[in-house]
């Protein structure tokens, strides 16, 4: 039950057509560079990587090691994946489902969904982890499923002092069920713990299950996946915590007589010179929406997917290059593909001018993968890096590829 809040899968009613830009096809080249065997080098890589001025990618996988309990991996240019660390199930934490941050000196640092302690249903309510250079796993806050919160889906940021920030899409207020609303934490080099804000549950949102991102003036931004005023659906939001605590709903999803603005935002934001916010929703607008928040409270529609061809839910969040190009995937949609008449997910790209175009739809059978539920990666040159979870519907691995649009 607990690892369901932090999941990356909302159910929501179809809703009403929206001016959408139709959708164009690139001839971007896609290559597959790792494919997942499913056994000790990892299975399911759910979350998006990162990369090193070397050219290597580092990532997570949620099951898979030499445990079953997921993996943290290198993917080196030359082709080698090593699994850098695999996860016990116990007190070293279990199931990560997001991405990693690395400091200067080459420590890693990221979240576990499960494990940490034997509470949460005995599964553990999950971890703050760090992993040395040398393959020296350390947890550096195991939460207990109270007040401190539960259920960590999203990734780390730090800030100049070495403290980390991120959520828990369970745990603090108790307004959502019986296993909380989630919470917005600051966890001390020293490990010490602190509920900056508590969810719960109603106008202010509920259940983040995305990763923050800061201004230069220590303020926070991120999504809830629920809550919000319930207007039509309490559909979640776009929301600010100050570094004193005190939260602010800068947006709050389907709070009007439609949900064409989105639905359920489960990804995170970025955010470009001028304040402007952007992300993802994964239903509203149809199937899902792309959006620009306005530092004035002006939410602006980029794209909203129809699902053939143009992509249908969007998981991920989004990345920006120096043209103001937006770039993400969505886990279903495109051509058909599945067991049960479904669709395997896209890459796309939106323009400034909000015109979606197609670089690649995942097919069942071609060995590329499906269902990508993370956000891309960019180089220096262009080229892009994302995960799929899966070869097939039930197969597991997964993989990592490259697209040079």
């Amino acid at each position: 039950m607990l690892r369901c809040l932090g999941s990356k899968f909302v159910l929501s009613t179809f809703l009403a057509l929206a001016a959408l830009a139709l959708p164009g096809s690139s001839q971007a080249k896609f290559r597959v560079l790792y494919t997942f065997k499913g056994g000790s080098d990892g299975s399911g890589p759910v979350a998006s990587l990162i990369r090193d001025a070397a050219g290597n990618l580092y990532g997570t996988t949620e099951y898979g090691g030499t445990s079953g309990f997921g993996t943290v991996f290198r993917f080196a240019p030359d082709g080698t994946e090593t699994v850098l660390y695999s996860f016990a199930g116990g007190e070293d934490g279990a199931y990560p489902a997001a991405a990693l941050i690395m400091d200067g000196s080459g420590n890693f640092y990221g979240t576990t969904v499960g494990g940490g302690n034997g509470g949460c249903e005995g599964e553990g309510c999950g971890t703050v982890f760090k992993l040395a250079p040398d393959g020296t796993e350390t947890v550096l806050h195991a939460f207990a499923g109270g007040s401190d919160g539960s259920g960590p889906a999203a990734g780390l940021i730090m800030d100049i002092s070495g403290d980390l920030y991120g959520t828990t899409a369970a745990g603090g207020g108790t307004g959502c069920y019986s296993y909380g609303c989630g919470t917005v934490f600051k966890l001390a080099p020293d490990g010490a713990e602190t509920v900056l804000y508590a969810f719960q549950g109603g106008s202010d949102g509920g259940n983040p299950s995305a990763g923050l991102i800061a201004d230069k003036s220590g303020n926070l931004y991120g999504t809830t996946q629920y809550g919000g005023t319930g207007g039509i659906v309490s559909a979640g939001t776009v929301f600010e915590v100050t570094p004193d605590g005190q939260e602010k709903v800068l947006w709050d999803f389907c709070s009007k007589d439609s949900c064409e603005d989105g639905e359920f935002p489960v990804a995170g934001l970025i955010r470009d010179k001028a304040g402007n916010l952007y992300g993802t929703t994964t239903w509203g607008g149809i199937v899902g929406t792309a959006f620009k928040l306005a530092p004035d409270g002006t939410l602006a529609t980029l794209h909203g997917f129809t699902d053939d061809p143009d992509g249908a839910n969007p998981f991920g969040g989004l990345v920006m290059d120096k043209a103001g190009n937006l770039y993400g995937t969505t886990e279903s949609g495109g051509k058909e593909c599945g067991d049960y008449g479904s669709s395997c997910g896209i890459v796309f790209r939106i323009a400034p001018d909000g015109t979606e175009t197609v670089l690649h739809a995942f097919r069942k059978g071609k060995g590329d993968g499906i269902l990508p539920q993370a956000g891309l990666v960019k180089d220096g040159r262009g080229n892009l890096y994302g995960t799929t979870p899966t070869l097939t519907w039930h197969s597991g691995g997964g993989t990592i590829f490259e697209i040079t649009p």
